[in-house]
């Protein structure tokens, strides 16, 4: 009975926050997903050095050591990014359309996180069932806003909608892989957590720094500067919000 609860609670907390935050991010906000980078931006910095980060070092990651484990994921995804262009270009030169590179680390990104979100969530249930369902709309709150950023960056790198959506919910869907996970050897799993936590945080960063910051950097007007720091400050201030409903 509880497997199946942690099932349920996971799928709702993965997938459905997608599909809430596909609402407006597919319909409303899907026509200005170029000028929405600047709030991704804002979003995926926020959450990844003030919620991420400090729940790794919370759960007992040395703080030098998640330093160095960063430096390693970041590493990791320029390599990542490297090969991606190479199979961009070589699929180019092909004649065969491929989407910018960010389109893959940040659905890898968002689902370590998912995953992570799982293992907790199946720890908490183990604990009390009552407490795993909150934990569970506390997620889906959580997930919500950084689900619409992932949208905008998807939408921004030529993913169409329905592609857009499926690959966010099948990010969304590693929160139930690591509920199930979590529920069948959770300490072995929970020692994991902090690690897959930093190297989560560390594909927003390098998402964030090397991908979308340069891309915003070709729009030079006086206004645009103005409008991009306005998104980065909301992106930001969304992040704060959700982590001051929640606490």
């Amino acid at each position: 009975m509880t497997l199946l609860q942690i099932i349920l609670a996971t799928l709702i907390g993965g997938v459905f926050s997608v599909m809430l935050a596909s609402l407006v991010a597919l319909t409303f906000l899907a026509r200005f997903a170029n000028r929405m980078v600047a709030f991704a931006v804002g979003v995926l910095l926020g959450f990844a050095l003030t919620d991420i980060l400090p729940e790794a070092v919370n759960l007992g990651l040395d703080i030098t050591k998640a330093g160095w484990v960063l430096i390693a994921g970041i590493m990791g995804f320029f390599l990542l990014e490297k090969l991606a262009l190479w199979r961009h270009d070589h699929a180019t030169h092909l004649g065969k359309t491929q989407h910018k590179p960010q389109v893959t680390m940040i659905v890898i990104g968002d689902g370590m996180h998912n995953f992570v979100d799982g293992v907790l969530l199946a720890a908490t249930f183990l604990t009390d069932w009552k407490l795993g369902w909150a934990a569970a709309i506390a997620i889906i709150a959580h997930e919500i806003p950084q689900e619409i950023s992932d949208f905008m960056v998807l939408l921004d790198a030529g993913v169409s909608k329905r592609k857009a959506l499926i690959l966010n919910a099948l990010s969304g869907a590693a929160m139930t892989l690591g509920g199930v996970v979590g529920w069948l050897s959770l300490s072995n799993a929970h020692a994991a957590i902090p690690y897959i936590l930093v190297l989560a945080a560390a594909s927003f960063i390098y998402i964030a720094v090397a991908d979308l910051v340069p891309e915003l950097h070709h729009h030079r007007k006086p206004r645009d500067m103005a409008l991009q720091l306005s998104l980065m400050a909301a992106g930001l201030g969304v992040v704060a919000l959700n982590k001051l409903l929640l606490s």
